[in-house]
């Protein structure tokens, strides 16, 4: 498995496999929208592929899975750096392979190496498999 920074060549398949993530996480009551959304999601995903905040994981050359993330600075002061991981997605037929918990490192040291000194990130309060894979990570819920 690699995990690297995609070129802008595989914007539409990211895009696609975050419809696929947004269509998937509607079943834990999201109300976002996937295809209606392809645009915006094109459009930012090229953005984070540019500014270097997007990693992919590769098998053998087949893109499998995919997670966003970025440092935030908002406009208040705050005793600490957040970075935020936004989106984490494993093809279906890749899971359970390690793959996540690859990307969800890599994402973690790129925040870190970015100046972020916590690693924050959201779940669906009913998507139990994600709560159990970022508890078995570190995580706690906070609200």
């Amino acid at each position: 498995m690699e995990i690297s920074t995609p070129s802008t060549a595989l914007a539409d398949r990211l895009t696609d496999m975050w419809v696929d993530l947004a269509r998937d996480q509607r079943s834990y009551g999201s109300h976002l929208l996937g295809p209606e959304n392809r645009a915006v999601i094109r459009e930012t995903v090229v953005q984070r592929i540019v500014a270097e905040d997007l990693l992919v994981a590769r098998l053998e050359e087949r893109v499998v899975g995919f997670v966003m993330f970025t440092v935030e600075h908002g406009r208040y002061e705050q005793d600490v750096t957040p970075g935020l991981v936004e989106n984490l997605y494993v093809a279906p037929d890749a899971r359970r392979e390690g793959i996540g918990s690859a990307l969800l490192r890599a994402a973690e040291d790129r925040l870190v190496d970015d100046g972020a000194t916590v690693v924050q990130l959201e779940a669906m309060a009913d998507n139990d498999a994600a709560r159990q894979f970022y508890a078995a990570h570190g995580y706690t819920p906070i609200g």
